[in-house]
């Protein structure tokens, strides 16, 4: 029997950013991670040099400098530094070319030509409302919104370019690209408005808040989340991994930081039927498979520009995109797939040590795709980097269907824990007024399986815990978020988690 207030199953940004919530409201707060380390999303470690760090996950983090919730926990204050590339994020193109966003919507729209005064009619209204376009998208999405015209400036560029219509509005290529690479962080079918709303929302940002990464890696926004956590007494168990919510007993709200398939597992029949039907019919998303690369050097990009770039989008032209990203959302294996490249050391030179450098790489492969992606994603990038092939020092590759063993929420290396369509993206994960409340008293789900989804904002986490906080507690009135005066705590690993693991 549990003796805590509240269990917490799962580690990541959600699950953490839940533990943060409760253990400041002043309850007895217990998190569960079946891994021996924190994070979920959020790990990074030494795979080929000890001196030499990567991200296992996630990289680049647009929405931890622009969520409301870590708006409030003020990651910066924690000792955390969100460090801005001076290029958002880049596209080459054949013949040496490559469409650049830079922070400056002014340098942007310059470098963009013909299409620059487009591109800052799409971006800078968006710029000018951003706080509440964020708020709006990153919200449980149950409620009217709080600024109209931020809602109806969104909704009618969704519309647009959810639509073939939009990338007409375009004279080039280097614009329309640009944008749609981004698109394509959602990771299904091009376009649709789900995607377009994904665009819209890291497009804009791009200009904005930026697209930082954390010095050190990812791993550090989870230390700060666990050391929050440990500061008002909760309490972390590594290594072990909870098969049912028995185990819980005890505990008055419980949870979930896990895709709906670990949910009805956790369940174990529980579940009233209907509910557990929904939740079986809750479709996965395409999948990811992973290339991290230790090289000798920076990437030889054929445009130095792309050098510069935090984040570079591998997937030619826009039609090119189109066809790639709707086959793999058919679970059709391309060839030439979409691959997301960074190279941390651009913004954090510390992550590199002579002769030896970090490359994070994902590529866009069909859900459970088997394929070893090392050469898929090697090709890719030396299509647009000569010479980078020389550059590899060691590699590690993850397939598709090799993901979920490193998170089981990641379904056949599904990374958004649930298909972003736009139904999928309204009811996450069944219909219903309140999605993070599940039909089992007092357990609630807070994971990207819930609204607003996929990406580190921490939201689901949030939102999920001011449910629990309502219905089980009696509690209204969410803390404070924000540091308290005094030393920060910085323990390299909460000291319960290391007594747990061993």
């Amino acid at each position: 029997m549990s003796t805590a207030d509240v269990a917490i199953v799962g580690t990541g940004p959600n699950g953490l950013a839940a533990g943060v919530v409760m253990a400041r409201a002043g309850l007895r707060v217990e998190l569960h991670e079946a891994a021996e380390t924190i994070g979920g999303g959020l790990r990074t470690a030494s795979l080929f040099d000890s001196g030499v760090v990567h991200d296992l996950c996630s990289a680049v983090h647009p929405m931890a400098a622009a969520s409301p919730f870590f708006r409030g926990f003020d990651l910066a204050a924690r000792g955390v530094e969100l460090l801005q590339p001076e290029i958002s994020y880049a596209h080459p193109l054949d013949g040496g070319r490559a469409a650049l966003a830079h922070r400056s919507l002014a340098k942007t729209c310059e470098h963009l030509g013909v299409d620059g005064p487009a591109w800052r009619r799409l971006m800078e209204p968006l710029l000018e409302r951003s706080e509440a376009v964020v708020d709006l998208v990153l919200s449980g999405q149950r409620r009217l919104p709080e600024d109209p015209a931020a809602a109806l400036l969104l909704a009618s560029r969704v519309a647009l370019h959810g639509s073939g219509l939009g990338a007409a509005r375009f004279r080039g290529e280097e614009a329309p690209a640009l944008l749609t690479g981004v698109a394509a962080h959602a990771v299904g079918r091009l376009p649709s408005l789900a995607s377009a709303a994904v665009a819209m929302l890291l497009g804009h940002l791009a200009h904005g808040s930026g697209w930082p990464l954390p010095r050190g890696g990812s791993g550090r926004i989870a230390q700060a989340l666990a050391d929050d956590i440990t500061a008002h007494g909760g309490v972390f168990h590594t290594g072990h991994h909870v098969t049912d919510l028995a185990e819980l007993h005890g505990a008055r709200a419980v949870l979930l930081d896990t895709g709906t398939k670990g949910f009805l597992a956790l369940a174990g029949g529980r579940l009233p039927r209907a509910y557990a039907r929904r939740l079986e019919r809750f479709r996965p998303g395409p999948g990811a498979a992973k290339v991290d690369f230790l090289v000798s050097g920076p990437i030889p990009w054929a445009d130095p520009a792309v050098g510069r770039a935090g984040t570079v989008h591998l997937g030619g032209t826009h039609a090119e995109m189109v066809r790639q990203e709707t086959a793999n959302a058919r679970g059709v294996r391309t060839a030439r797939p979409f691959v997301l490249v960074v190279d941390p050391a651009v913004a954090d030179p510390d992550r590199a040590l002579p002769g030896k450098r970090p490359v994070w790489a994902y590529a866009h492969v069909p859900n459970g795709d088997p394929t070893d992606p090392y050469d898929l994603v090697r090709e890719r990038i030396e299509r647009y980097a000569p010479g980078f092939t020389d550059t590899v020092v060691a590699h590690r590759s993850v397939a598709a269907a090799a993901y979920e063993e490193y998170n089981p929420n990641y379904t056949g290396g599904d990374i958004g824990t649930g298909a972003m369509t736009l139904y999928q993206s309204i009811a996450r994960p069944v219909p219903r007024l309140d999605p993070y409340r599940t039909p089992l008293p007092g357990v609630f789900l807070c994971s990207a399986a819930t609204p607003p989804g996929p990406s580190v904002h921490g939201m689901s986490g949030y939102l999920a815990a001011r449910s629990a906080l309502r219905h089980c507690f009696g509690i209204r009135d969410v803390p404070a978020l924000g540091p308290a005066r005094g030393p920060a705590v910085t323990s390299p690993v909460p000291p319960e988690t290391r007594d747990a693991a061993g």
